[in-house]
């Protein structure tokens, strides 16, 4: 039965069926065959997995980001970036990858910036003289971003697995995501040179001030988010609360882009995009339950426990397996599915669960931009209008620059721990 269940899987996969929908299939099919099982139990896990107040955080940020998206927040910000960085040669790229720096700090999503800023850069990009290569290949790339800076959507879902603190795992991911942004600015520097990116004329330094200015309530977003969280004044689920209130009070009363009569279509909106990640995260549970009657689990715990080389070694392993695992389904049912399976062999290791936590998180949002499941080149190449395949050769280069980053964070997973360890020491 174990064999059908897998190439049922992998045959769903294949044809394009929503990941969600596989995995709550294979789910009930599978408990269905066991008769000493009601099936009610695939609709209970469904359930308990979504009963957690911090997977409430995920909606919120998701209505954050649509709501900046409607209030011209993201416009501002991107026409700020722009005058900031625009006069250099790939100025557009440069703006690109420092608008996803900043997005990411405010929606915790790699898709909500890959939809909010992508429609706006891709076709800039490409009237301006990019190639379409290179304009879906920064605007996928840098868009994973959201999922590492935080606050971070994966990581609010992680910490809730691992039961670790998520304001730890949210300060762990601050330097890395910014080496991110830099990695990827300096392929757009190697490039621009190569390709001959073009170039915007200087803006003027009171045009820029005037740009700074108006995109202020947007800059200081992730200072308020961040810094709340750390100052204790609300957790990260009510930071995301907190987003959807800020952002709906600026577009409103600060830039007058927000009318109430749109509210209902927002919401709707969030709804249709937080139901994709809940309801994958929810099936995903379901599968959980099935593999540990399978006894899956165990087995793949041992593997794990067994494996030889240390620490290195053990992360080396996991990177490559969650690598795998990431071409074909999202990084929410993922880390559900295994997170509960090697987490107690890292334990063993001395491997610090926020490390594991971050390094499983960068792995997991590179798997955004690689087919063929990579949602964020999905949404990319559909507004460029390229195959998948072209997307992914303009990615590429930006893809390798962040596993180099990544190669730093299993090489010195320790070193990573010094900004939470200071603000949180209680946790450590």
């Amino acid at each position: 039965m174990g064999a059908l269940l897998v190439i049922m899987f992998v045959l769903f996969v294949a044809l394009g069926v929503p990941i969600s929908f596989a995995l709550g299939v294979v789910s009930f099919t599978g408990i269905a065959a066991m008769q000493q099982i009601p099936n009610t139990v695939v609709f209970t896990k469904m359930f308990n997995g979504l009963n957690s107040f911090t997977l409430l955080a995920v909606p919120l940020f998701i209505l954050a980001a649509n709501l900046m998206n409607e209030g011209a927040i993201t416009e501002k910000l991107i026409d700020c970036c722009n005058a900031l960085v625009g006069h250099f040669r790939g100025g557009l790229a440069y703006s690109n990858v420092l608008v996803s720096m900043i997005f990411a700090g405010i929606s915790g999503s790699s898709q909500a910036d890959t939809a909010g800023v992508g429609k706006i850069f891709i076709p800039s990009m490409e009237k301006q003289g990019y190639d379409k290569g290179t304009s879906v290949g920064v605007t996928a790339a840098s868009s994973t971003l959201g999922s590492i800076i935080p606050p971070s959507i994966t990581m609010v879902v992680y910490a809730g697995i691992a039961n670790c603190s998520t304001g730890a795992l949210f300060m762990a991911g601050i330097v890395p995501g910014v080496l991110l942004g830099l990695a990827m600015m300096a392929v757009v520097k190697y490039y621009s040179k190569r390709k001959n990116f073009p170039q915007s004329e200087r803006v003027p330094l009171p045009q820029v001030i005037k740009l700074v200015l108006q995109s202020l309530p947007a800059l200081m977003t992730p200072i308020i988010l961040i810094g709340g969280i750390t100052c204790g004044l609300f957790t990260p689920t009510e930071s995301a609360a907190f987003a959807c209130v800020y952002a709906l009070l600026v577009g409103i009363f600060y830039y007058h882009t927000i009318k109430i009569r749109n509210l209902p279509r927002i919401l709707v909106e969030t709804m249709k995009m937080a139901s994709l990640s809940l309801f994958a995260l929810a099936t995903a549970n379901a599968l959980g339950e099935l593999l540990s009657y399978y006894q899956l689990n165990v087995k793949v715990q041992t593997f794990f426990g067994n494996l030889q080389g240390g620490r290195l070694i053990f992360l080396l392993v996991v990177v490559c397996f969650f690598m795998f695992v990431g071409t074909f389904m999202d990084a929410v049912p993922a880390m559900i599915l295994f997170v509960p399976i090697i987490l107690p062999a890292a334990t063993n290791l001395g491997i610090s669960p926020i490390i594991m936590g971050l390094i499983i998180v960068v792995t997991l949002a590179l798997g955004l931009v690689t087919p063929p499941y990579g949602l964020c080149l999905l949404i990319a190449s559909s507004i460029s209008g390229i195959t998948i395949e072209d997307a992914f050769k303009g990615t590429l280069p930006y893809f390798l620059s962040s596993l180099a980053v990544l190669a730093l964070l299993i090489l010195f997973p320790d070193f990573w721990l010094a900004i939470p360890a200071t603000v949180f020491p209680s946790m450590f």
